[in-house]
């Protein structure tokens, strides 16, 4: 069996300035896991110290505070910088760029519409902008159901698919009498997505490597699937199964942004052992 990476996969610009910050910052607090990847969460803890709290409010004077790359909500981030604490913000450019968008044109008199999951952290915080109620919308048919004005801006959480976006934009131009529309999704996510898209039409078998809370890692295996339905999402090498490699010839590998290459390269070790067995 042979196995071909896909063309784009794995760290973008974000998450690689993320990790740099957290391992300068020995001993440090994130608010919040720094990225979606508990596997290297785990690695920052253990090699560098660096500790998850979720509660700002538990935060202390004195302690050194690293700002996710998902961002945190407006009102989280002002009652930090009226402690007594050193604050190293990581929040991914891609992800500041919504919020200030948001906060501007809801200030316009736009009302304001998110492409994205309203649980997710970063959606939380890009809400957190905007000077009215935002409104924040999974899908197209979620956009049907939902009343909205004449003037409108629509943003995206920087992990969602551009045809989804393309969608919801076509129809806000026809249904609105003014509509501001703002690609932010990022373009490491689009080219691992278009990557992942191409490399699924070619495979048997297609292995999504990521953390399994992980927005972007969850969008590639939507995308796998669509082409190649032996698409499976794994955390690491102990997620596999042997019997997925039974009579395959070619298996590809993406990996979500937040996945660093020594998962990626245990996933891939293990798949040479997996099919190693499998000729026994």
């Amino acid at each position: 069996m042979e196995i071909k990476m896909a063309k784009n996969y794995g760290f973008c610009f974000g998450v690689k300035r993320a990790i740099q910050i957290a391992e300068k910052t020995k001993d440090s607090i994130t608010l919040g896991p720094l990225i979606h990847n508990p596997k290297e969460i785990s690695r920052l803890e253990m090699k560098f110290g660096v500790k998850v709290q979720e509660d700002t409010r538990a935060i202390k004077n004195g302690q050194n505070i690293i700002i996710r790359t998902h961002g945190i909500p407006k009102n989280d981030l002002e009652y930090l910088k009226n402690k007594e604490i050193q604050i190293t913000d990581a929040t991914c450019p891609y992800v500041t760029k919504p919020q200030q968008i948001v906060e501007l044109m809801s200030k316009e008199g736009y009302q304001i519409i998110i492409f994205g999951d309203k649980a997710h952290p970063e959606v939380k915080g890009v809400m957190s902008y905007s000077q009215t109620e935002p409104i924040v919308i999974g899908s197209f048919e979620e956009l049907k159901q939902t009343k909205i004005k004449k003037k409108v801006a629509l943003v995206s959480q920087t992990t969602k698919q551009a045809q989804d976006l393309l969608e919801i934009s076509s129809y806000l131009i026809t249904h609105c009498y003014e509509t501001r529309i703002f690609n932010t999704i990022c373009n490491a996510t689009f080219d691992n997505q278009e990557s992942a898209r191409e490399l699924s039409k070619e495979v048997d078998i297609m292995i999504v490597v990521g953390g399994k809370t992980s927005s972007n890692t969850k969008q590639l295996l939507n995308i796998a699937l669509q082409n190649c339905p032996k698409s499976y999402l794994v955390e690491d090498e102990n997620d596999l199964i042997p019997e997925w490699f039974i009579d395959k010839n070619l298996c590809g590998i993406t990996a979500g942004a937040s996945t660093p290459d020594w998962i990626i390269d245990k996933v891939k070790k293990k798949i040479l052992e997996i099919e190693e067995s499998l000729k026994i």
